[in-house]
């Protein structure tokens, strides 16, 4: 049986091992929303992961939902991310780049005053992140059909841009109760035409987007992410099993290299029938150890797992499994400061 210190093909990449880097938003850009030398310095120090999938990244300048994200859309961010994967790659790791839009977990004050879009004009419960004095949620603008339709396209030069960063793939956010999730499910998608109602109507976004993106890298270089649960940024569903198998079913129709699923370990998990629904690759994620990470892979429930916080305080997670050695913490204080400490100041063992 597979432990997480064995190779796996991933889509069409060979991988050393099974212990994944989760993508984590940091907030280590500049203002300008450019990768800057310490996020060089922070992906390279990672690179003995099997694979990293960087933090989510927003695919233009209205997916913005957070100060200092590194964006993928201009030739200024093209030429600074290829400053991390040049360096990620010439110390033998793989990295893909997760493609994102915020949608309604936005503020006029990221969007030069403009509303965040979403599927239909439903604002999120609770304060949009990182702000102080707290900030509640606007109500969204929902977007009209076409409007959609240009997200889309906005993936897709994302797709390209990222090919020209030189990632070796990208992953498609569609987690956690950002746009694409926002889509998904029924409870923040209200709408009537071709993109909401039924289940093949709400989830038309995320193939379209699936579609845009293999256009551009084929489909073994492709990941998507989800969240069934359902437990971030107020998103809901009426049918959760019934939503996420139909879209592991979907994406395991085309081909994708993997479905990541962000979905801590309980008797009602999805995880399990997504995997089978899916039929390739299956990246578990959220809250695994070493040890419950093989159990998993031991069950057949996932074939690689993906580990977020253990790879901010443990640069040399691998080697440290490999080794049984004793494993760092994390200061949650500094997650999403802008500076070094915290990011790139945890030692290698």
């Amino acid at each position: 049986m597979p432990t997480l210190l064995d190779p796996i093909r991933i889509g069409d990449l060979e991988l050393p091992n099974r212990v994944l880097m989760a993508p984590m938003t940091r907030l280590r850009a500049s203002v300008q929303n450019i990768p800057t030398r310490l996020m060089t310095e922070y992906y390279t120090q990672r690179a003995s992961a099997g694979l990293i999938i960087a933090e989510a990244t927003p695919v233009a300048p209205m997916a913005l939902g957070y100060a200092q994200v590194a964006g993928i859309w201009s030739e200024e961010q093209i030429k600074a991310w290829q400053d991390v994967t040049s360096s990620v790659h010439q110390h033998g790791g793989r990295i893909f780049l997760q493609l994102w839009h915020v949608g309604r977990i936005s503020d006029p004050m990221f969007l030069h005053g403009a509303l965040p879009v979403a599927p239909s004009s439903i604002a999120a419960a609770g304060h949009v992140s990182l702000v102080r004095p707290e900030k509640a949620f606007v109500t969204p603008r929902a977007l009209e059909t076409e409007e959609v339709y240009g997200v889309v396209e906005e993936f897709r030069l994302a797709a390209m841009n990222a090919q020209r960063a030189g990632f070796d793939g990208v992953e498609i956010h569609a987690a956690t109760g950002y746009l694409v999730d926002q889509f998904l499910e029924s409870g923040t998608n209200h709408r009537s035409d071709d993109f909401g109602g039924t289940l093949e109507n709400r989830a038309r976004l995320l193939l379209l987007i699936v579609d845009a993106c293999t256009s551009v890298w084929g489909s073994g270089r492709v990941g998507v992410r989800v969240s069934p649960r359902g437990d971030r940024h107020d998103v809901s569903d009426a049918n959760p099993a019934e939503t996420f198998k139909y879209v592991a079913r979907e994406c395991g129709r085309l081909k994708l290299a993997y479905l990541h699923a962000r979905e801590f370990r309980a008797a009602d998990s999805l995880g399990p029938d997504l995997k089978r629904d899916f039929g390739g690759v299956f990246i578990a994620n959220e809250n695994f150890t070493f040890g419950s990470a093989n159990e998993a892979l031991a069950r057949g429930e996932a074939d690689a797992v993906s580990f977020a916080r253990l790879f901010i305080s443990n640069p040399d997670l691998p080697k440290r499994f490999a080794n049984g050695a004793v494993l760092s913490s994390a200061d949650p204080a500094t997650f999403y400061a802008h500076g070094s400490e915290g990011y790139v100041d945890h030692p290698a063992m």
